[in-house]
């Protein structure tokens, strides 16, 4: 819509015009059970530079009843126009605004969402603001720059409880006047209100220091709530944090409020922190799961300090936010006292820095301070290198400065910006201070450039294998056709590790730690030495770089994968062989024979349940058209084994049970998970329960064995909406004309879907198996994804842009349909960057599978 994007050209503006005091923010929630709209009345008090200056505040909502500025009342049709009421005249020194206006409640996870429970038919409300949000319940001024402070106050139904920022106070005649906050800006602003289940504790810090703690969900999931855990991991970081940063945590409470239909895995809301209640699990999961929620709970709660109580200027530094809450989350599970992972930065490797490598190659790819133009721009850029490359360098720039002057810089960074805005100089000024290195080169070409390094070593031996030469050659990759920048070598501090066998292990022998820089970095400690098993350049994964192994410790990784001893180097090979296998340089069949060979030995849970994703992936895009079902057939089969084989009752049994649902295929596999839904069948220890039903159900269904009775029969058994959305999914995978005809016409031809509906039957229309079924959608979804991406909010339409790409359509014709497109329909920067990165998928499979059809040939 014009007028609804705000550029950061007219943020700087407004930031040199304003400062913003105070807001108070009058809703009433109280026909929530009935839905509609909202009355929400805004005052905010802040100062102009000028005299007589014109600005605007943020609003969107169906109907503005009344503006009043500085006593003066504005006609709303003359001065409210798509996001905007227009502010004229302003007094110089002191303002004062009073907006009215009626708020519509949404169903797509952005606002003021509103959920019905189907258990007890209640409604359940959360706010969720971030990027530009919070003007969907009161008027503001919407960029991080212009903090104020906000107090609250609500009228709710009876028997409601609400939850702010600020601390809850006890309500009169159903009215909740909250405190106002310390100055935060719009975006970590929060509300959540509904018959919420409560659990409440403390944690104590230093000299007596308290600070409550409250964990929230719904009524029907409270059983389910194991809320002594969650509290245990939240104390840790709580411990932790307070240690590293010194600096006490800046609010008065802290709450963890598990939401319905979320759209992302939780929000840092200050003081009030939103997650998604799948982290409450009605069903058993494996300890990856367990470890996943704890990063996420750590994540957000280091955000109280990096991001709410010092905040980014504008979003180009979004990435330092999420980088840096990620990589304190991970070195506080690797570290806290007590911690059940340990082994987290194995995790790390394993998912989060595989997720960096794919995304820095890609059209796309960008600078991790990346140019932000406007709220367009950032809405689309929570991604790999925001997140997990950012971390990554910052993960780098730990080893680079030392673990001890980064936090020290940390801390004189958080002492000196308190409840203000900086930017990234900001921070590197501090650790400048506190490390002695001149951060500015390093800078410029880690965080100032996009694309990947690749390191490889260089060595000579003689006849008895003494080393006599030992390099590390740094390459840097043209860019992918489309992104912008040039390639560029970078400074890397790593590990190199020597690992020998011994009694069936590959063990690390000795480690050395240096700088790469420039193209060849000579290595003279390893001269002389006898040639170890396997080199292992960026042991330890200090650096970001896709790493290769020479041919030698190629040769002993791949028979010995999973000997070695320690998970991290299993990790960094496992994520090589992957990153291979997407270059194209290993073959398909080749990466499932090494992943059948080494899994086995694998004992990380988290990794396994990644390769098994891998593997599926693998052979449903990258493998050869030919040999595809092979692949397939030999995978479900060692799925079915290893499950029977795997120990009973454990993690490794669920994830191989979970492996088995997602690819069973022959009329007996497919018959046994028939057997093992309704109970003819077992495996010892394997507990079908509520979840593991689904996961078989939905492979029934999605293989035309399970019909609509079925699925009705299994959400007759769970009347939740999680079961709403697992049925949903179900119907979307069945393999008729019929089914995916209206599955796409919910979603597509339809708005009346809520995210997480939208969500389930997106995942259920796009079934592997069912390629030819869907071909006819790739002409669908190109006349129809702009027309969608203008007439829905962005989460909905990022949703059906990104999902409904004809990803599964690996040919030149999808390329050359998407080209056509891209030329003919213009769209605008940030629906063009999502289907360029799905165009990009198609093709690099299309690479992949040459490359498997090649390895067929070989002799």
């Amino acid at each position: 819509m014009p007028g609804t994007n705000l550029t950061r050209e007219e943020a700087q503006r407004r930031a040199r015009l304003l400062t913003v005091h105070s807001y108070d923010i009058e809703l009433d929630l109280s026909g929530a059970q009935e839905g509609g709209t909202f009355r929400s009345v805004t005052t905010v008090r802040f100062d102009s530079a000028e005299a007589g200056a014109d600005t605007f505040i943020d609003l969107v909502a169906p109907t503005v009843r009344s503006v009043v500025l500085n006593g003066a009342p504005l006609e709303p049709a003359d001065v409210f126009q798509d996001s905007r009421i227009v502010l004229p005249g302003l007094a110089e020194g002191a303002n004062e605004l009073r907006v009215v206006a009626d708020c519509a409640y949404t169903n797509t996870g952005e606002g003021l969402h509103r959920f019905v429970d189907p258990v007890d038919q209640q409604a359940y409300l959360y706010t969720q603001f971030e990027v530009p949000d919070a003007r969907r319940v009161f008027a503001s001024f919407e960029q991080p720059d212009l903090k104020a402070t906000f107090a609250f106050t609500v009228t709710a139904p009876e028997g409601w409880t609400v939850i702010s920022n600020s601390p809850t106070p006890e309500p009169k005649d159903n009215v909740w006047h909250f405190e106002p906050t310390p100055r935060i800006s719009t975006y970590i602003t929060a509300l959540i209100a509904g018959p919420y289940h409560s659990v409440h504790s403390s944690w104590e810090g230093e000299g007596g220091r308290t600070v409550p703690l409250g964990i929230y969900c719904r009524p029907s999931l409270a059983e389910h709530l194991d809320a002594d855990a969650i509290f245990e991991v939240t104390r840790q970081g709580f411990d932790w944090f307070e240690e590293k940063f010194d600096h006490p945590y800046p609010f008065a409470k802290y709450d963890q409020l598990f939401v319905p239909e979320f759209n992302a895995g939780a929000m840092e809301n200050a003081g009030a922190v939103t997650i998604r209640d799948q982290y409450v699990f009605r069903s058993k999961v494996t300890d990856a799961a367990y470890e996943t929620r704890a990063e996420t709970i750590l994540h957000e709660l280091a955000h109280m300090w990096f991001g709410d109580l010092v905040t980014m200027e504008w979003w180009n530094d979004l990435w330092l936010n999420e980088s840096f809450a990620t990589y304190t989350s991970i070195a506080c599970q690797a570290a806290a006292p007590g911690s059940r992972w340990p082994h987290a930065w194995t995790t790390f490797a394993n998912s989060m820095k595989t997720w960096a490598y794919r995304q820095d190659q890609l059209p796309s790819t960008h600078p991790i301070m990346a140019e932000i133009r406007d709220l367009d721009d950032v809405l689309v850029n929570f991604d790999g290198i925001t997140y997990a490359k950012g971390a990554s360098v910052l993960k780098q720039l730990v080893a680079y400065v030392g673990e001890d002057a980064f936090f020290r810089g940390v801390q004189a960074y958080f002492k000196r910006h308190a409840f203000g805005n900086t930017r990234l100089g900001d921070l590197l000024s501090a650790l400048e201070e506190t490390s002695g290195r001149d951060l500015k080169t390093w800078s410029r070409k880690w965080l100032e450039t996009a694309g990947i390094n690749v390191l490889r070593p260089r060595v000579e031996t003689d006849a008895s294998g003494v080393i006599t030469a030992f390099a590390v050659a740094q390459e840097a990759p043209a860019l992918p056709a489309g992104a912008t920048g040039e390639p560029t070598l970078r400074p890397h501090r790593i590990a190199i590790g020597l690992y020998e066998r011994a009694d069936g292990k590959l063990v690390r022998t000795d480690r050395i730690e240096l700088d790469v820089d420039g193209a060849l970095t000579e290595v003279p400690q390893l001269v002389g030495r006898q040639r170890p098993a396997v080199v292992l350049l960026n042991d330890d994964d200090l650096s970001y770089a896709k790493v290769r192994l020479d041919e030698e410790s190629l040769a002993t990784v791949v028979r010995h994968l999973g000997s070695f001893a320690e998970s991290l180097p299993r990790a960094l090979c496992w994520a090589s062989a992957w990153d291979m296998t997407r270059d194209g340089e290993l073959a398909t069949r080749d990466y499932l024979e090494l992943v059948l060979t080494g899994i086995t030995e694998e004992s990380d849970i988290g990794v396994v349940q990644s390769l098994h994703r891998q593997v599926k992936l693998a052979l449903d895009l990258y493998a050869a058209p030919a040999w595809r079902e092979r692949g397939l057939a030999t995978w479900s089969e060692a799925t079915l084994e290893r499950l029977r084989a795997a120990a009973p009752g454990s993690d490794h049994q669920l994830a191989w049970a979970r492996a088995f649902a997602a690819t069973a295929r022959t009329g007996e596999q497919l018959d046994l998970l028939a057997a093992l839904l309704d109970g003819r069948e077992s495996v010892e220890g394997l507990v079908v329960d509520t979840e593991l039903r689904w996961a078989f159900l939905e492979r029934l269904a999605a293989t035309g064995r399970a019909d609509d009775e079925a699925i009705a029969a299994e959400l007759e058994r769970d009347r939740t909406s999680a079961g709403e959305r697992h049925a949903a999914t179900a119907r979307a995978a069945r393999p008729t004309a019929e089914a995916k005809a209206e599955a796409w016409a919910s979603v597509v031809e339809s708005d009346t879907l809520p995210n997480a509906v939208q969500e389930a039957v997106i995942a259920g229309f796009v079934q592997p198996d069912q390629q030819e079924l869907l071909a006819p959608y790739t002409a669908r979804y190109f006349a129809a994804v702009k027309g969608v991406w203008e007439s829905r909010s962005h989460e909905m339409a990022q949703q059906i842009a990104v999902g409904l790409y004809p990803t599964l359509q690996v040919s030149e014709e999808t390329l050359a349909a998407t080209d056509a497109w891209l030329e003919a329909a213009q769209p605008n920067a940030a629906l063009r960057r999502l289907v360029t990165e799905s165009r990009a998928g198609v093709d690099r499979a299309l690479r992949a599978q040459a490359a498997d059809a090649a390895a067929a040939d070989q002799p």
